[in-house]
């Protein structure tokens, strides 16, 4: 099979959907089918890939690539991707990583458009149900996989911190509630420490809000860590705390938390409560009293911890690499036999 994935986001940007997508190329790859990805992420390409990368491609270039495939692939329904199917019919495939509205909730004429496009997709996939949900056709939902040869629970390592948060310091992830939820605790009795990995246009702000809040000294702001010093990082702690303001569409961080050994408290809007499954809790999104409650009960009972990830092994299994690449290949090869709507 000859797979075009058009994916305007791609590594060495750093984000879920960037990794997801490439990781299911990869798998693709070494599971014998030609795969090229098109993006308009600059930057370079990791030589060892299995897979071809075309940056910034200009129209006839793109053409081209799409006349070449069997079929072609898209991360999410991006507009300025589509216009090589008006001049060659091939199987359109779409996977959806996040909502078609805006940020508030409206459905402007673009999402709109999107929607309508959809039905003449040869398949959808959404990496929720939640998601799944949302859209106006039919649907296949393969959640995301996570990198299961990377995170991992760590021998030798104590797990001696409390609190970690993994993510971009955007205003969408919620690090200001998270904040407000430790000045709560510390009414009450409880004083964790905090240890957040990232970085982005909010760190200063929240630095500041950490002061003002007079927890900066339980606050560690440790920037942007990868990999091998991730899996570390999340090893050193107990807790992983998603406190996303909106509604993840899913939440791979998640999965990578309890890949550690950790447990998760995350938001309960949206895909990310299916990411935790039944190894963490959630709270009201947006809500600092409501995550400021929950914490306090997992701090309290620490000796709960072993029980709660009793699961964490069949929880991962459903999102191991050869699962998600086994149902992405039978809906690829059913679009395939089906043909070009």
């Amino acid at each position: 099979m000859k797979l075009l994935v058009y994916s305007p986001a791609f590594l060495p940007q750093v984000g879920g959907l960037e990794i997801a997508v490439a990781t299911l190329c990869d798998q693709l790859a070494h599971a014998g089918h030609e795969v090229v990805v098109a993006t308009r992420t600059a930057g370079a390409t990791d030589t060892a890939a299995a897979y071809r990368v075309v940056r910034r491609p200009a129209a006839p270039e793109l053409l081209r690539w799409v006349r070449w495939c069997d079929i072609f692939f898209q991360a999410n329904v991006s507009l300025r991707g589509l216009w090589p199917l008006l001049l060659t019919r091939r199987p359109w495939v779409v996977s959806h990583h996040s909502w078609y509205c805006r940020t508030d909730g409206r459905i402007a004429w673009p999402d709109r458009l999107k929607r309508w496009l959809l039905r003449f997709a040869a398949a959808s996939i959404p990496v929720s149900p939640a998601l799944a949900a949302d859209l106006p056709t039919p649907s296949t939902v393969i959640p995301n996989s996570y990198r299961e040869e990377l995170f991992r629970v760590l021998p030798g390592i104590e797990r001696s911190n409390d609190l970690v948060f993994v993510g971009r310091l955007v205003s969408d992830k919620g690090v200001d509630i998270l904040l407000e939820a430790l000045a709560l605790l510390a009414k009450g009795g409880f004083e964790p420490q905090l240890t957040i990995v990232g970085d982005g246009p909010e760190a200063p702000r929240l630095k500041e809000q950490a002061a003002r809040l007079g927890i900066a000294g339980r606050v560690d702001f440790l920037g942007l860590r990868k990999d091998c010093e991730l899996v570390e990082v999340l090893n050193r702690h107990r807790v992983l705390v998603v406190p996303s303001r909106y509604r993840e569409p899913f939440g791979i961080v998640a999965l990578e938390g309890i890949a550690c050994g950790c447990l998760v408290v995350g938001s309960e809007g949206g895909g990310l409560k299916g990411a935790i499954g039944p190894c963490g809790w959630t709270f009201r999104n947006g809500d600092a009293g409501d995550l400021a409650r929950v914490l306090g009960g997992v701090l309290r009972h620490p000796e709960r911890d072993a029980e709660i990830l009793r699961h964490a092994g069949e929880h991962l299994a459903r999102h191991s690499l050869e699962v998600t690449t086994r149902a992405y290949l039978r809906v690829l090869e059913t679009a395939l036999a089906g043909g070009a709507p």
